[in-house]
């Protein structure tokens, strides 16, 4: 009887492997799927900065600063200020994912801002008329006690 190396049977049992597959050539384009995968994965290019979402939230901010609405929600306001620098200073520093997230949650606070800053006004301009209901209301009484 002839002696067969090691070796020699550990490849004899991997062909046999790739001879018992379900259909034929299914190892090699398994294999192949797998070389063309690692391939692209290599030459995947860094993220792109989310320029969007910066732009927006720079808007946004923009346009609450001109409706004043520092005067009525200053914090929030001060929020989206300061997450926009942050997500500025991330995309310097490449991270791309972290700046998207905090330039978008600097749309969301110079919104906040802007809407409540909108309540505050709102409310401010229905106190007043009912003030001047009331006032009209009293003028109305007076007026009409003194005729009868």
């Amino acid at each position: 009887m002839v002696a067969i190396p090691m070796r020699n049977i550990k490849m004899i049992r991997k062909l046999q492997i790739l001879k018992t597959a379900k259909y034929p050539g299914q190892s090699l384009a398994l294999v192949t799927a797998m070389a063309g995968l690692l391939v692209l994965g290599g030459c995947a290019s860094a993220p792109v900065a989310p320029t969007a979402s910066l732009q927006a939230a720079e808007q946004a901010i923009s346009s609450a600063e001109q409706a004043r609405v520092a005067d009525y929600a200053s914090l929030e306001l001060s929020r989206a200020r300061d997450k926009l620098a942050a997500a500025k200073a991330a995309v310097q520093t490449e991270e791309m994912m972290l700046a998207k997230r905090l330039a978008d949650e600097s749309l969301v606070d110079a919104q906040l801002a802007t809407a409540k800053a909108g309540e505050i006004k709102a409310k401010k301009v229905n106190v007043d008329m009912q003030e001047s209901t009331s006032v009209l209301k009293q003028e109305m009484d007076r007026n009409t006690g003194t005729q009868q």
